[in-house]
């Protein structure tokens, strides 16, 4: 079931989500080659903390750490390791949820690590614009494949693989609420964008290729082929005026 949210609702999730913006910026300047991604999940899970919130990742469904740190071929949900360390010219994918008094704000970046090639600036450059392309077809009154349209179409007409095994979610008390928001669908399809409904839009897009496959440690998501991915996200709540960024600065 689809849960609309109250202006006070809004506010908290707004608080939340400034939280987790808070982080993911704190996150990306700290990252340097050298650095293992489990210092840098201690440094998001330590920041969360101070600021009273609860990392949400910690613990959810058996997940290990506070924050999601995914590099190259790696799509999502990887397990930060002390093994696992950040070289020159990496990218990296920080997935970051926070709680805040009852309320979740979750967004992600992938970062560059120095210098990286062209080849994966494009893949970081058509990722994040999917991602406003989706956030500006979130309007009151469309359909929610109007969404998942933007952001797939831009992607596919570029020749970069759209991720089709996972998808962006709503959001709100919970961490994962209903609907589903894939990265490919039909325009005019779906639920109808409705005020005081709250999506976590996020394109997962591969260099080549949408397969993927869940490796040995039950989480980490690579690409089938080995090529570079990206993944990008913002919670956003619809209004009456347009879609509204909570994970923005």
């Amino acid at each position: 079931m689809i849960t609309i949210k109250s202006k006070t609702d809004l506010a908290k999730m707004r608080e939340a989500g400034k939280l987790a913006a808070e982080t993911l910026k704190l996150a990306g300047e700290s990252i340097k080659a050298g650095m293992s991604t489990l210092e840098l999940n201690g440094i998001i899970h330590d920041f969360i903390i101070s600021r009273g919130g609860v990392p949400a990742t910690l613990g959810y469904e058996g997940f290990p750490a506070s924050a999601c740190i995914s590099v190259n071929n790696e799509v999502i949900h990887g397990i930060p390791r002390a093994t696992k360390r950040f070289k020159e010219g990496d990218i990296v994918s920080v997935d970051i949820t926070v709680q805040l008094d009852g309320f979740h704000g979750d967004t992600c970046k992938t970062f560059a690590c120095g210098k990286i090639s062209k080849e994966a600036q494009e893949l970081l450059d058509v990722t994040e614009t999917a991602l406003y392309k989706g956030i500006e077809a979130a309007q009151a009154g469309a359909r929610l494949g109007d969404v998942s349209y933007a952001v797939g179409n831009y992607c596919t007409e570029r020749g970069y693989g759209v991720v089709k095994d996972f998808c962006g979610h709503g959001i709100g008390k919970q961490f994962h609420e209903d609907p589903e928001i894939p990265n490919f669908g039909k325009r005019g399809e779906g639920p109808k964008l409705q005020p005081g409904m709250t999506l976590c839009i996020e394109p997962m897009i591969n260099v080549k290729g949408s397969k993927v496959k869940i490796m040995g440690d039950g989480w980490t998501v690579r690409t089938v082929n080995g090529s570079l991915s990206a993944h990008f996200e913002h919670t956003v709540a619809i209004t009456n005026e347009g879609p509204v960024i909570l994970t923005a600065l």
